[in-house]
């Protein structure tokens, strides 16, 4: 582990926690995909496929077995014949082409039967405390029929066209912790290999990847027959999983402000950490470039039809440009190589290109910085309870620091709370209404901390300094989730948006892409201001070639000789 001098603070909140640079975030080696593949290379997990019966029309199941140390996980994946007036990607859909449940341990023939009567009903079924997740993808029409053609046909497919599109199929939900009846969290946390966020719905949709991989072939055998093609590898590795995500991921990063905190923290740490570094080898030097340049290629084949991310796209090229002149003329390894670049891509870069050497800088330093991945969970369970015997004055001075920008907001100024979140009746799934043209008021979620922070602010001012914060909560308990929130921030300082979500100009795809960037997502593609679709694992190794060598670095594309 390299020495540092001087360490370098991490960044102040106020300027990571806006939610355009929280909608500028990029993977990293910290990412939750790539925590899990390490391990499980590391590891050397066994991965069979027991199961694989699905007839000619595509239509059956299969089981994928991932084999860790202690414990085994089954994927039990069931594959339709669904007509295409039956394909959408919205939540409200009631078929997909492939269903999902992640099975803890091996599922028996009875297991496989109950969840044959439930998984494809998705949300109008249940299942029980042995599925860890329960989930459901689309096939991506055209690279899906495109595929399987040449397969047939004895070719292989157009690499370009996988490019373009990056997965075969893409997932509208993946579902855990305890929803529609799966176990809840509390049974996997403190088993290592699940003790990272959303390690469960990783390896769903890992494995979810290698059964959409073998279906593509099976259709294309079905077609072709002996003249079939078999999928090459360096083309096959390129296809991810696709997701398609709503409105309902957004409200998660203000729900859990300490597990937020968690993924803040631990890389504005790690980001601290290398900017202390007082000097780069050589080696770390070139294969910063490397990767650098790799990214570059990746950078290439990203594609967006939303006018917004149009812009950033446009910006981040330049941005890239920039990086590569400054690189010319400056060899890394002179002092504080890392300090001075990410200094001087704060005074010239878009967020978008900020971000992103941000997340690059990390690369070299694996041995620095994975260890703080053991500090992203959240088992903070007594951060949820209010101290009572705080007083007025120390909560308010909590509320001054915590919310000082949103107390000089115009709260009476329609534009500064437009919007209103709610929960659809019909999915239970989160909403944004406008709240002076619908009659939507009387049912919305405390999803605005700035707001209910000015309003609790305001009315302590009535309370003698001494009091303690219980007896206003007594008298005031609609406060009681913004005194929480305050209480919090004393060990969450990234907990909270610096940013008001309810205004009329607040775009929830930058929350969305915030949760998405620590999963590993890559190729943000907006499709509103409201849902984006998103690629996961693609270059990832399939369990076939997954190794310590191939586990990590996939994200980034290897350079043609």
């Amino acid at each position: 582990m390299k020495q540092t001098s001087a360490h370098i603070p991490r960044r102040d909140p106020a300027q990571v926690m806006r939610l355009s640079r929280l909608g500028s975030l990029h993977q990293c080696r910290l990412s939750f995909m790539r925590q899990l593949t390490r391990r499980m290379a590391r590891e050397n997990w066994n991965f069979i496929r027991p199961v694989f019966d699905i007839d000619e029309n595509g239509v059956g199941h299969a089981v994928y077995t991932a084999q860790a140390p202690d414990h085994a996980y089954s994927l039990v994946a069931f594959a339709h014949d669904l007509p295409p007036e039956q394909r959408s990607d919205r939540v409200i859909a009631e078929a997909w082409d492939a269903t999902f449940a992640l099975f803890d341990g091996i599922p028996t023939e009875q297991d496989i039967q109950r969840l044959s009567e439930n998984v494809p009903l998705q949300e109008a079924g249940r299942v029980s405390e042995n599925e860890l997740s329960l989930s459901r993808a689309n096939r991506s029409v055209r690279l899906w029929a495109h595929v399987v053609d040449r397969l047939a046909a004895g070719q292989q497919p157009d690499l370009e066209q996988i490019y373009k599109v990056g997965y075969l199929m893409r997932t509208t939900a993946v579902y855990g912790s305890g929803k529609f009846g799966a176990a809840d969290r509390e049974k996997t946390a403190n088993r290592p290999e699940l003790q990272a966020p959303f390690q469960t719905e990783m390896l769903s949709v890992y494995l979810t990847r290698t059964f959409v991989r073998d279906l593509v072939q099976h259709m294309a055998r079905v077609k072709g027959g002996d003249q079939t093609a078999e999928l090459a590898p360096e083309i096959g590795q390129w296809l991810g999983i696709g997701n398609s995500t709503g409105l309902g991921m957004a409200p998660f990063i203000v729900n859990h402000p300490v597990l937020f905190n968690n993924w803040i923290m631990v890389r504005e740490e790690a980001l601290a950490q290398v900017r202390s570094l007082p000097t780069a080898s050589d080696s770390e030097a070139q294969q910063f470039r490397d990767i650098f340049e790799r990214c570059k290629l990746s950078m290439s084949w990203w594609r967006s039809e939303h006018p917004i991310q149009i812009e950033k796209l446009s910006a981040l090229n330049a941005d890239l440009s920039a990086i590569s002149d400054y690189l010319d003329q400056d060899d890394l390894t002179r002092y504080h190589p890392w300090e001075r670049l990410i200094q001087w891509s704060e005074t010239t870069l878009s967020e978008e290109g900020q971000e992103l050497l941000a997340s690059l800088v990390l690369e070299p330093y694996g041995d620095l910085v994975d260890g703080l991945t053991e500090c992203m969970a959240d088992g903070n369970a007594q951060a949820q309870i209010i101290d009572g015997a705080m007083t007025v004055a120390q909560t308010r001075a909590l509320i001054r620091d915590r919310f000082d920008w949103a107390l000089s907001l115009d709260w009476s100024d329609e534009a500064n709370c437009a919007r209103a979140w709610y929960v659809s009746e019909e999915k239970l799934e989160p909403r944004l209404g406008e709240r002076f043209e619908e009659p939507i008021s009387d049912f919305e979620q405390p999803l605005a901390p700035a707001r209910d922070a000015a309003a609790a602010f305001a009315e302590l001012s009535n309370w003698r300094d001494e009091a303690p914060i219980a007896e206003f909560l007594l008298h005031h308990p609609e406060h009681r989730h913004t005194i929480r929130r305050a209480q919090i921030g004393r060990i969450a300082p990234y907990g909270e948006i610096h940013d008001n979500t309810i205004s009329s100009s607040v775009m929830p795809i930058d929350m969305l892409r915030a949760k998405l960037s620590f999963f590993g997502a890559t190729h943000f593609d907006p499709r509103s201001d409201r849902w984006v679709r998103i690629c996961m694992y693609s270059g990832a190794p399939y369990p076939e070639d997954l190794t310590t060598e191939t586990a990590d670095l996939w994200v980034y594309p290897e350079l043609e000789e």
